[in-house]
């Protein structure tokens, strides 16, 4: 990717990830962006670097425009290894004892992270700096989503660098929001519903902040994905909307099988389901990557688990997904739990403790049935899902 001009003497000097696949555990079937960026004025400041292992396209990017050594200031807006993995080698490149700003908590980060000794300067929230004709602003957003997190806001041009928000995992020729219009927004969403998701507390806040201190947006550039230039409201619009936890009257059906009795299961379940008017998507986990789910489970009403009993416990898919889905912290939702056994049959105690724990309200107890579903397990699963659906109803 070369460097893109943003606005006027500010580019974006990132590079683009096409080939990664999982991004700690979320998959990534379009890849990434490490976006960095390039403030040239009286001063020069680079917010953020990239991912160890691409700092050679990032520091022939600032050279298209700038000697390197020119930088006056590094800014880093998080700590996490996508965005600062670069910093050792493009501070070797532009001079060790160049000033690095950081938040309160980034500064403990990157200490924990890097041996080096470099000039910290760990920032107050609503701390500035002059770059000449340009103010920058720091704004503390710690838990969105480290404890390091901060944006940076440019007021004269009302643009902010807004790190790991408001950003999707997505590499393609667009660059801009007025480039790809609204197909950018399933991955805005399952961006949100698979990193920030636990975080919505966070954001409501952060939202009334920003809102009493009057900031406007005219341009959002966040970490990842496309640069918010057309429209920043949108998504500003959409994280609010995600973060109220305010589901749909839908309901997904997520499990795994060993002999398919408990597909089985889980196809009559939905029948029963749809009979009462409410959507709902079934799940195999074993054809269905997790952080795909979460999307759908975001806006759920109804979240149903069915697991085969494996050695006295749940199927080890199960398992990953019920741990993945509870780090989420998911709020709003009711549950049941079902699943074939032969001999002991846990997996649905197994499954309702879990939904205890997430503060998942139960619709049913759940169902089990040994081994497979005849006509009468058949049906029951049936009356299950009708019973399920209804409830969608009475409390969406």
């Amino acid at each position: 990717m070369k460097p893109i001009e943003v606005a006027s003497g500010i580019f974006n000097v990132g590079v683009v990830d096409w080939n990664i696949r999982d991004f700690h555990g979320y998959s990534t079937e379009n890849g990434t962006t490490y976006n960095a960026y390039l403030i040239v004025d009286e001063k020069v400041a680079l917010v953020d670097t990239v991912k160890k292992g691409f700092e050679d396209q990032l520091l022939e990017n600032i050279a298209d425009i700038i000697d390197p050594k020119e930088i006056d200031y590094v800014i880093s807006n998080h700590t996490e290894m996508d965005h600062s993995g670069g910093l050792p080698r493009v501070m070797h490149k532009i001079g060790e004892d160049k000033p690095l700003y950081v938040s309160k908590m980034g500064f403990k980060n990157h200490s924990l992270h890097f041996s080096q000794k470099w000039n910290y300067h760990g920032v107050e929230n609503g701390e500035e700096l002059s770059l000449g004709k340009r103010t920058l602003t720091f704004l503390e957003t710690k838990m969105l989503h480290w404890p390091d997190s901060m944006f940076t806001y440019v007021k004269e041009d009302k643009l902010l660098f807004s790190s790991d928000a408001f950003g999707q995992h997505y590499a393609g020729p667009e660059k801009f929001d007025d480039e790809i219009g609204d197909a950018v927004f399933p991955y805005a969403k399952k961006y949100f519903a698979n990193i920030l998701l636990l975080y919505t507390m966070k954001i409501e806040k952060l939202v009334e902040t920003v809102t009493d201190l009057g900031l406007e947006f005219n341009i959002i550039c966040p970490d990842h994905g496309i640069i918010w230039r057309k429209d920043p409201a949108k998504i500003i619009e959409a994280y609010v909307k995600w973060s109220g936890h305010k589901p749909k009257k839908k309901a997904v059906v997520i499990y795994d099988t060993m002999w398919h009795s408990t597909e089985a299961m889980a196809e009559k379940i939905a029948e029963g389901i749809a009979e009462e008017g409410v959507d709902v998507k079934p799940f195999n986990l074993r054809k269905w990557h997790r952080s795909d789910i979460m999307i759908d489970v975001m806006d759920a009403k109804a979240i149903v688990i069915g697991s085969p009993t494996l050695n006295n416990n749940l199927f080890p898919t199960v398992i990953d997904f019920l741990t993945y889905m509870k780090g989420l912290k998911p709020r709003n939702k009711i549950g049941a739990a079902f699943g074939s056994y032969g001999w002991s049959g846990e997996s649905v105690k197994l499954i309702n403790k879990e939904f205890e724990a997430m503060k998942v309200d139960l619709a049913d107890e759940g169902l089990r049935i040994q081994y497979v579903p005849d006509d009468q397990g058949a049906d029951a699963c049936v009356t299950l899902g009708r019973k399920i659906g209804k409830a969608v109803l009475e409390t969406s």
